[in-house]
């Protein structure tokens, strides 16, 4: 009796899905990679120099009536590591802070000038509209919304930070006029409360300005490492090519 060949199974072509590649897009201009790198350096600078410039007189208010404000480098509490000022000493470091403070404003407006000229202030305005978007960002951030929120080339919660850190620029910019100036610029620091109550507002804009760096550097390789091939080369490719 022969036997019956098991018939073969018919050939099945299945379907292999496989994810495009994300498109490459313009994220970043040149002059925006520049002035972002220059303020950078210059930033660090100054915080340096500003960290050396504080420590001549570690205290806000007059000598022997310190004001009673948060401050715990106040001297005697928690010192300043010599290894992150810059100057070496008060005229030193009052030197380096002048020197990078001019080149930090002028990069600082080039960068303005050309968010008007080029119209992309409006992608970085945080409007009354964007609110709910920033609660669906944080929600995404703190691992309570699993898909990534719809967005444009910034998502809400940037646009705010952009913002907040322009302002905070500015506040920095005028209270350091204020104490560099204080009889030129009197009515300046009356408006901030007097020239060491300038200094103090100074030196909060200071360690706001530190603390939103740590906060983006985080974020930026965390959330997204793909921008930070975008603001060194201005190319992005990674998971919200919206961004372009």
């Amino acid at each position: 009796m022969t036997a019956t060949p098991t018939p073969l199974p018919p050939m099945v072509s299945e379907a292999v899905a496989v994810e495009p590649a994300a498109p490459v897009v313009l994220r970043h201009r040149g002059i925006v990679r520049l002035t972002h790198w220059l303020n950078a350096v210059f930033l660090t600078g100054m915080i340096a120099s500003g960290l050396q410039i504080y420590t001549a007189y570690a205290h806000f208010g007059p000598r022997g009536a310190v004001y009673p404000l948060p401050n715990p480098f106040d001297a005697g509490q928690v010192a300043i590591p010599e290894s992150v000022r810059l100057g070496g000493w008060l005229a030193g470091g009052l030197r380096w802070h002048f020197t990078l403070a001019w080149p930090f404003m002028l990069t600082g407006l080039a960068y303005l000038l050309f968010l008007v000229a080029s119209d992309e202030w409006r992608s970085l305005l945080f409007r009354p509209r964007d609110v709910p978007g920033a609660v669906q960002m944080m929600r995404y951030y703190l691992r309570l919304r699993p898909d990534h929120p719809p967005q444009g080339k910034h998502n809400p919660l940037q646009k705010s930070a952009y913002m907040f850190i322009v302002a905070l620029a500015v506040i920095s910019i005028l209270t350091g006029f204020a104490i560099a100036k204080p009889v030129q610029l009197a009515f300046l620091t009356t408006l901030f409360g007097g020239f060491q109550l300038a200094r103090y507002w100074h030196f909060v804009a200071v360690w706001t300005f530190i603390a939103f760096l740590v906060v983006h550097v985080v974020m930026v390789f965390v959330a997204d490492p793909a921008s930070m091939r975008a603001i060194l080369t201005g190319r992005y490719r990674g998971r919200n090519p919206n961004h372009g």
